[in-house]
């Protein structure tokens, strides 16, 4: 296939250089869920092993215990890499499942603010961009063009 037709092949899909841009969000969408999704699995073991870990917040409309909180960031977190790494190997499931885990840890977070700031700010930042590149690319992350 020569250049003009390869060319004109990614023109009808949406262009070359945005779907190569949604292709690459998509991946590194996945590397994100993955990594966060790690971090949330050691971040739920801290609150669950040790309930001091965190600091305890004196009145808070969503206080729970903090094991309790524990147990959300892992579960979570579990549910978050399997996910980053499905979509990593290009699984249909993935992407869906994806889009409403990242709506899911940005409830989370902003929940859990007050217990962590910073680390809660990045984290949904982190969520809004994999939402976006999951929905944005339309193209089959596990395929191959020719």
């Amino acid at each position: 296939m020569s250049d003009t037709e390869k060319t004109e092949k990614n023109a009808d899909k949406g262009g070359d250089a945005e779907s190569g841009w949604a292709v690459g969000g998509t991946v590194f969408a996945g590397v994100l869920m993955l990594v966060n999704g790690i971090l949330g699995i050691l971040e739920g073991i801290a609150g669950i092993a040790k309930d001091d870990v965190y600091e305890r917040l004196g009145d808070y409309v969503y206080k729970f215990n903090l094991s309790t909180w524990g147990w959300i960031h892992l579960i979570l977190g579990i549910l978050v890499a399997v996910t980053g790494y499905g979509i990593l190997k290009g699984a249909e499931w993935a992407r869906a499942t994806g889009i409403g885990l990242a709506a899911l840890a940005i409830v989370v977070y902003f929940v859990w603010l007050p217990y962590q700031p910073l680390w809660g700010l990045i984290s949904i930042a982190i969520g809004i961009f994999v939402i976006w590149a999951l929905c944005h690319d339309r193209s089959s992350t596990g395929s191959t063009t020719s």
